[in-house]
């Protein structure tokens, strides 16, 4: 049968219909463990309870009054982020997605940088959504080509490499966005030595530095977020995936001086931050802040990857806390040991031709770990 949806996607080798925890059952009531978590998404795994009832009862109370006039939970929320980026003085934008939240980020230092100071650098091989600004912030000029013309304004230099950022810095240059870990780009981790020179380049030359944590941040990396690791505070952090476990719900956070260069009209969204996926995050924190999300990760991911490192077939792993890759030998095919993976029961995905990208949830256990092991070990024999 034809499918209805857009062809956007390869053809889907199984249909999931059930979640609980680290568990997913397809429509045949096979039972997989799910160690990519939607893309990092369902930090505290599926169905969680105390979301799951956050969002009937507020779906039985507000679902969406647009954000011309108030709600309660949204402020609650971004105060909440406000404190965990450790900035106490900064403002929220809610978005729906990470695309999103980038989105507002790249208004935001055009706005703040004014007429002729627009230009947002970037690194190559990083990944910052699919809308057309954020594709064109993406340093994989591959994904570009097809969608060329794309907007102007943005540049991209190499990864870690703070003489090549350096060089392409002039007056034109509002901004410098960055992951601290390149999800899509393999799970390349930045060193605290480019952060910390990024933070003062910016600081030199004028310019905001802006962190995508959209795959990283709430605590995936073992802080609550990624730059948290290498001791710089940025200017503006942008969110998504975690933050709903699952309901789209996006947040772009600026320091409060740089916040106050939007005006009303300036940026605006109908769903952003309307009541049933406030809600959602709201629960989501606070199940984060009880679990103590960033600490069980670096256990975990410590765990995982040494488990990951003595596996035949796996030559070596890298990642912070539960964000990690496993590079194989070479001439395997990452991509067919994720479908052989998935056959077998375990969820991961290639996320290059030669690594998996292994992101449990955030609570996994430690049988949990032995098990998705076991199957990839069998699987790589």
């Amino acid at each position: 049968m034809t499918s209805p949806l857009m062809n956007t996607y390869p053809p889907q080798p199984v249909t999931f219909v059930r979640g609980q925890g680290s568990e997913l059952w397809d429509v045949d009531g096979k039972r997989y463990l799910d160690f990519l978590c939607g893309l990092a998404v369902t930090g505290l795994g599926h169905a969680h309870p105390v979301v799951a009832d956050a969002l009937a009862e507020q779906a039985r109370t507000l679902l969406h009054v647009s954000n011309l006039y108030g709600t309660v939970v949204g402020p609650e929320v971004a105060a909440t982020l406000d404190r965990l980026i450790g900035g106490d003085t900064g403002k929220v934008f809610f978005a729906n997605s990470g695309g999103e939240a980038n989105e507002c980020a790249i208004k935001l230092a055009r706005k703040w940088g004014g007429r002729g100071k627009h230009v947002v650098v970037s690194a190559f091989g990083s990944f910052h959504g699919r809308t057309l600004a954020t594709l064109h912030a993406t340093g994989q000029p591959a994904k570009h080509e097809t969608f060329q013309p794309l907007p102007e304004g943005f540049r991209h230099a190499a990864w870690n490499d703070l003489e090549d950022f350096e060089r392409i810095i002039d007056p034109s240059v509002a901004a410098i966005l960055l992951e601290p870990v390149q999800g899509e780009g393999g799970v390349q981790p930045a060193t605290a030595e480019f952060f910390h020179g990024i933070r003062e380049l910016c600081d030199e030359r004028g310019l905001l530095f802006m962190v995508d944590e959209v795959q990283t941040g709430l605590g995936r990396t073992g802080e609550w977020f990624g730059f948290q690791h290498f001791g710089v505070q940025p200017d503006v952090v942008t969110m998504a995936k975690a933050l709903g476990n699952g309901v789209p719900i996006g947040a772009c956070w600026a320091r409060a001086d740089v916040a106050d260069a939007f005006v009303p009209g300036d940026h605006a969204t109908t769903y952003g931050g309307q009541p049933l996926a406030a809600s959602a995050a709201r629960a989501v924190l606070q199940v984060m802040e009880a679990e103590d999300v960033p600490a069980r990760a670096r256990r975990a991911g410590d765990l995982l990857q040494r488990a990951l490192a003595e596996v035949p077939g796996v030559a070596n792993v890298r990642g912070l806390g539960l964000l990690i890759a496993a590079e194989l030998d070479v001439g395997i095919d990452a991509k067919q040991v994720a479908s052989d993976a998935l056959d077998a029961g375990l969820v991961v995905n290639a996320v290059t031709t030669t690594a998996l990208r292994i992101a449990p949830s955030l609570l996994v256990s430690d049988d949990e770990i032995d098990e998705g092991v076991a199957i990839l070990t069998k699987v790589l024999s």
